[in-house]
């Protein structure tokens, strides 16, 4: 595909995922810290190979941003990685019957979602075979980090611990963005 040129927030960060360790990127608006976490997972799911479940999951606070990030995704694996062999979804609650049994029936590799609905595909029994196809998650992001304080905040630290549980995930790796 094309070559990417890259910030140094952004190689310090693809670093740091690459070596298996947690990292918080901060960073200003636009700064390109999506492509801090997009680069590493879709490296892993290139090497390990697509379809073989979801490898990651990436929480936005309000489903704008994951509509948003949807769509620059779209973007990148279109002109930087050729033929798309990396599968990924928006399940945000805004999908149709059709969209959701789509997705059901054959889980992609990258799952976006808000923190609201990743509790439900943790519960709901119609949601359990995103659950099975999620097992041994390798990441979970946390976009927009410093959108969750306080009880909120709480939750989603305890959703983070829930999701390890449920998927089976003790490597799972966390990466957090904040502006």
């Amino acid at each position: 595909g094309q070559p990417l040129r890259l910030y140094r927030h952004q190689v310090e960060a693809i670093r740091e995922a690459s070596a298996g360790r947690h990292y918080v990127l901060t960073t200003g608006t636009g700064s390109g810290k999506s492509l801090a976490y997009i680069v590493p997972i879709v490296d892993h799911i290139l090497r390990a190979g697509s379809g073989k479940g979801v490898k990651a999951i990436v929480v936005y606070p309000m489903n704008a941003l994951a509509n948003s990030q949807e769509e620059e995704l779209r973007k990148f694996l279109d002109h930087g990685v050729q033929g798309r062999p990396v599968r990924f979804a928006r399940y945000t609650g805004q999908e149709d019957e059709e969209q959701r049994k789509a997705i059901l029936d054959k889980p992609p590799d990258i799952i976006l979602t808000n923190y609201v609905m990743l509790e439900l595909i943790l519960t709901r029994t119609r949601d359990r075979d995103l659950v099975d196809a999620a097992q041994g998650l390798k990441y979970l992001v946390l976009d927009e980090l410093h959108t969750y304080r306080g009880r909120q905040g709480a939750d989603v630290a305890m959703l983070v611990r829930r999701v390890r549980h449920a998927l089976n995930a003790d490597a799972l790796q966390r990466i957090g963005t904040s502006a």
